[in-house]
Order: structure tokens, then C-alpha cells, then sequence
């Protein structure tokens, strides 16, 4: 049985948090696709959220399975693909610990900055080594990385515009409010803002520390877990994202 709406949408739920502030992105959903069509299925969703890349692959045909660290996200995923018959499903789960004993992906893809959240070069080999285990022989690991600051001096970098969802006369609103280098990496302060149907607000600061990694960093680290760099791809920034470089990771023979 579903959750009632009202617990659905209460603010401290990190399923409308997640839809808030993730699921208008599409930037990139056509390297995914591109990729999902040549290297074929499953695909393995890495830090999969509430289904914005699976759900999308799973619509044009592919079978996909999902891992999130956060169990509500990914039970709304499974819920959301059960509810359109879509073949896509999710588990709750950290990267860097995977384990799906008996599956084997020819493609992983890790989307938005899910490898900056792994804290630092250690949680990164953690997770190379996790997904390594679960590629065949020539499978691909696509890893999307994002630098806030590119192009423009950090002292310049100016914080993006909110982003704002409506659902049955609630008005959740996410504006980041400061974006700074950290002693390891890159903080990031969202203040969240929810507006109930009869006007009452509530709010809450969330915070969040991406690593600074370079792709040849992220190269370099995968060839030591047994990995075969490819040519980088380029997903392009938008009025309100950044752009990211997808790091292209083959599993060796």
C-alpha cells in the first residue's frame, strides 16, 4: 500500500527534495540513451534517485536496475516503474559496497556527480572496484563529473537560479545559496522551501560537499582497478546547470 499524500509530501521527505532539485535535468539523457542502444542492456543506474535516467532508458525499451544509497529513493523508483510497466527496478544500496551477486551489465552509468559524493580518492576506488565486479568483459562504466567552478573564477562563481516544483497546491522551492571551496571540495548550501496548500512555509538548509576531480584524476584511479580509459564525452551546460565530462571507463579483459 502506498504512502498517504500527506505523508508523501511532508517537507522532510527526500522524495520531493530529490524531484525538486534533479528531475527537470535532461541535458543529459541523450548520451544515456546513445550509450544504452550501442552497448545494449541491462544497464546499471548508479545513485539512481527517484528514476530520472532509469525510468527514461527503461521507456525506450531497456531493462534497468538502479542503486541508491537512500532507501526512499529508491523504493520510489520501483513504485514509479511498477506504476507505468516499465522494466526498471531499484535497490537500496552504496556504491562503494555493491553487491548483486549473479549480474553482470555491459554498461554502468553514473549520472549528475554521484563519484563526488564518495568522499575523496578512497570511496572512489571503493566504488570502481564494486561496479568493476558487476561489468562483463568489455562493459562500460560512463561517469559523469562536474566542476562548478569551470570557466569562472571561484570568487566570481555566482549560485544558480532556485528550482521550483508545484504538486497538488504544495509549492516546494530549492535555492542554493552559497557555492564555496571547502577544505575537500566544493560545499554547496540549498535552502528549502515548502509551501503548503493553505499557506503555511516551512524551510530547512541542506548542505552538500562535492570532490574536485579532474577526468585524467578519475582515469588514472580506474586504471589501477582494471579499467581501460576511452574518449571523454562532453554533456553541455544549460541556463541553469553546469556542463559535466563524461569519463569513459571500459573494463579490461
Amino acid at each position: 500500500m502506498s504512502r498517504p499524500e500527506t505523508a508523501r509530501r511532508s517537507p522532510e521527505d527526500p522524495v520531493i527534495w530529490h524531484d525538486v532539485e534533479c528531475a527537470s535535468y535532461g541535458a543529459d539523457l541523450e548520451l544515456w540513451r546513445e550509450l544504452s542502444d550501442v552497448r545494449g542492456g541491462p544497464v546499471l543506474d548508479l545513485g539512481c534517485g527517484t528514476g530520472r535516467v532509469a525510468l527514461d532508458l527503461a521507456g525506450h525499451g531497456h531493462r534497468v536496475t538502479g542503486v541508491d544509497a537512500a532507501p526512499a529513493l529508491a523504493r520510489a523508483l520501483s513504485e514509479r516503474a511498477s506504476a507505468r510497466d516499465l522494466p526498471a527496478e531499484a535497490l537500496a544500496a552504496d556504491v562503494r559496497s555493491l553487491s548483486l551477486p549473479g549480474s553482470a551489465f555491459p554498461l554502468a552509468v553514473a549520472p549528475m556527480q554521484v563519484f563526488q559524493l564518495l568522499g575523496g580518492p578512497s570511496g572512489r576506488a571503493a566504488a570502481l572496484t564494486a561496479v568493476r565486479v558487476h561489468l562483463e568483459s568489455g562493459g562500460l562504466l560512463a561517469v559523469a563529473l562536474a566542476d562548478p567552478f569551470e570557466g569562472v573564477a571561484p570568487q566570481e562563481a555566482a549560485p544558480p537560479l532556485p528550482d521550483i516544483r508545484e504538486e497538488e497546491g504544495w509549492v516546494y522551492s530549492s535555492t542554493p545559496v552559497s557555492v564555496r571551496v571547502a577544505a575537500n571540495g566544493v560545499s554547496i548550501d540549498r535552502l528549502r522551501q515548502a509551501v503548503s496548500p493553505t499557506g503555511e512555509m516551512s524551510e530547512s538548509v541542506d548542505s552538500i560537499v562535492l570532490d574536485l576531480v579532474a577526468a585524467d584524476e578519475l582515469e588514472a584511479e580506474a586504471r589501477e582497478q582494471g579499467y581501460r580509459p576511452l574518449p571523454a564525452r562532453r554533456v553541455p551546460e544549460t541556463p541553469s546547470y553546469v556542463g559535466a565530462t563524461v569519463v569513459m571507463l571500459e573494463a579490461a579483459a
